[in-house]
């Protein structure tokens, strides 16, 4: 992470009866203030689709009110933006937003539980192609962290023409696309900045939830991360990846984990949770959730790795295993053209050996 460049600092309502009743047409280059993440913008549209008409829901503090396009599920009042493209009788809209409540389900989870399949749309990204829960085709990429995903709600796009879609997306505002990604993770995360509800969702290829509505998860100042890594025995890189945020979480008396976001200079993460064995919610050895994938036992200096990834040659990966000094650990990974099952498990390697060269440190300690 730079600190020549600028962090983001988003624009926000200072209540959430401020909130639009409906969320206010506004195009790509006058909503980017107010959103926490790099807002993209289609630089051209698919065959005789010629239309395009762009909403924005602000960020507000959470609260319930009678606001159209808010998250139904929560009190939360995240920022976020939608696109309806049309034309000849088709329609696909866009949403793009910071997925910060959770680390997003085998990276593309508005497809969880169907059929994936893995597209390259350039700078090492992939669109994901699927069914969404709403049972519409469906595609989903995240992009220097931005979760965009596409749902087809009238007449039919090809493969083509979605994978063409993706890979046409630029910054709405090229310079806030370097301020973003300068920007730690806990200082754009809604969840992190503030006190909304824990939701409970589905994170990878093995089950792990945070059930509960209770907020949590307490955030590493940005300035402390270094220190208070260094003291829990953390490595801080791995490969390109640099550490980025952290968080614990507990039942207000006891920590119950540790999460660490690591970042790359693109926007690719990792997300490392560590416990006391025994002491949190990972659960030995883990249990496969529904989203198809393929799993895999590796060995780690005579210890078992289990491994589950969507894609050998992309990801998304999700590995647990447990270290020798007595504590659980699980990481995820984004996906990406560089960001394969072996990579990652190279990345997982020197995390390892981090926490092991680390020595007294105490984990949880």
């Amino acid at each position: 992470m730079s600190h020549s460049v600028p962090r983001w600092r988003p624009q926000a309502l200072h209540h959430a009866a401020d909130l639009d009743p409906v969320p206010p047409v506004l195009d790509e280059t006058s909503a980017q203030p107010w959103c926490t993440f790099v807002l993209w913008q289609p630089a051209e549209l698919p065959r005789g689709c010629d239309t395009r008409t762009g909403t924005l829901r602000r960020e507000a503090p959470p609260g319930r009110v009678d606001a159209a396009g808010r998250t139904p599920w929560s009190d939360a009042n995240p920022s976020g933006y939608r696109t309806e493209i049309s034309g000849g009788g088709r329609r696909l809209r866009l949403k793009q937003f910071l997925y910060d409540w959770a680390f997003p389900a085998a990276d593309h989870p508005c497809l969880w539980g169907s059929e994936t399949r893995p597209h390259e749309i350039g700078e090492d990204r992939v669109v994901w192609l699927g069914t969404d829960y709403l049972g519409h085709r469906a595609g989903s990429a995240r992009m220097a962290r931005t979760t965009v995903e596409l749902s087809v709600l009238e007449g039919e796009f090809t493969d083509e023409e979605i994978i063409a879609l993706y890979a046409a997306l630029r910054p709405a505002v090229p310079e806030a696309l370097p301020r973003i990604l300068a920007t730690p993770f806990s200082e754009l995360s809604y969840w992190a900045r503030h006190r909304a509800d824990t939701v409970a969702v589905p994170t990878g290829v093995f089950a792990f939830q945070r059930r509960g509505r209770t907020h949590e998860g307490h955030w590493t100042p940005s300035a402390d991360l270094t220190a208070f890594l260094g003291k829990q025995g953390i490595p801080l890189t791995a490969g390109p990846f640099h550490a980025d945020s952290a968080a614990t979480y507990g039942d207000g008396t006891t920590v119950r984990e540790l999460d660490v976001v690591y970042a790359t200079p693109a926007g690719g993460e990792l997300r490392l949770t560590a416990q006391r064995t025994g002491g949190g919610r990972l659960r030995f050895p883990p249990q496969r959730d529904k989203h198809p994938a393929t799993a895999e036992t590796r060995d780690l200096g005579g210890r078992p790795v289990h491994l589950g990834y969507l894609s050998a040659e992309f990801g998304a990966c999700d590995a647990w295993w447990q270290h020798p000094d007595g504590y659980d650990l699980r990481l995820l990974s984004s996906a990406g053209t560089g960001l394969g099952r072996d990579t990652f498990f190279t990345l997982l390697t020197a995390i390892d050996t981090g926490l092991r060269l680390a020595g007294n440190a105490e984990v949880l300690g």
